[in-house]
């Protein structure tokens, strides 16, 4: 599959129009995808439905991915006919990120549940199964467990095949989970360093085969956080040159197939290197 490029959009309201800005060049300068990060309980962030609904309505192109949406604050029913009516509306352009939850005190703190690790990777798989249901077009649909049900509910809309289930994934059940479920992985650097992604992409494409799936199908979008500078003072911390290096590397030896920039500052001006320089140079390679 061909290996994408994103930006990633701080979906904070201090600033008026900078997320549509951010949102119109990233569009401009080619980049495949968009992502914005779900938690409802920062004050100073947007929703990320309402964010992304308005940005796709002012963009004719570029695909949107939530990293990750809250589960612990977005039950999957709604979640899925959330996710579905987006795509029909957008034609096909978005990709649901999600994830078991994080940050437990402040999803607490907004009325959600608090929920340990192994309950939240119990509870994300129901989740999927009630995400599946509800997009499978089928008159009625039953799914779910302990957790999340869902009892002769009439599905709809219909999303187009685009539409895929991308986990953010760390530990080895949350990889195995992903490789036997999921459509696609989206790790972070900073969680998951580029020294450990042999051994959990390992983990996923063994169990896509143990679940008799393809893992070639599966899309692996690396979050890359960092800086393009002059000069270079580490991993991802240096001029496009060695950006293209070191991301082509990921691709080659690892398998990697999407890569979505999170500028540590200067968002603008380090936006648009990537897209303008090592993007490019890497669709070449």
């Amino acid at each position: 599959m061909p290996v994408l490029f994103g930006a990633n959009i701080e979906p904070a309201w201090a600033e008026a129009g900078g997320p549509l800005r951010l949102a119109t060049q990233a569009e401009q300068d080619g980049l495949d995808l968009i992502t914005i990060q779900d938690h409802p309980y920062q004050a100073n962030f947007h929703d990320m439905w309402t964010l992304m609904s308005f940005l796709a309505a002012r963009t004719d192109r570029i695909a949107f991915v939530p990293t990750v949406a809250n589960l612990p604050l977005r039950p999957p029913a709604m979640l899925a006919k959330a996710a579905a009516s987006f795509d029909v509306l957008s034609g096909g352009r978005l990709r649901l990120g999600l994830g078991a939850g994080a940050f437990w005190e402040a999803i607490e703190a907004m009325g959600g549940p608090r929920r340990g690790k192994g309950e939240a990777v119990d509870v994300l798989a129901e989740a999927i199964e009630v995400i599946r249901a509800l997009w499978s077009g089928q008159r009625s649909a039953r799914a779910g467990g302990a957790h999340y049900r869902v009892a002769g509910i009439h599905p709809g809309p219909t999303p187009s095949a685009e539409l895929g289930l991308w986990l953010g994934a760390y530990g080895p059940r949350m990889l195995a989970l992903t490789g036997a479920k999921a459509d696609g992985w989206i790790p972070s650097l900073s969680y998951l360093g580029p020294d450990r992604l042999a051994e959990a992409t390992a983990r996923i494409d063994d169990a896509a085969l143990q679940a008799g799936r393809d893992p070639s199908a599966i899309r692996k979008v690396y979050n890359l956080n960092g800086l393009i500078t002059p000069t270079s003072t580490g991993p991802f911390h240096g001029p496009a040159e060695q950006w293209v290096e070191q991301i082509h590397e990921l691709v080659e030896g690892i398998g990697m197939n999407g890569f979505v920039y999170w500028p540590e500052q200067d968002h603008e001006r380090q936006l648009a290197l990537f897209a303008r320089e090592v993007a490019p140079a890497l669709r070449q390679l």
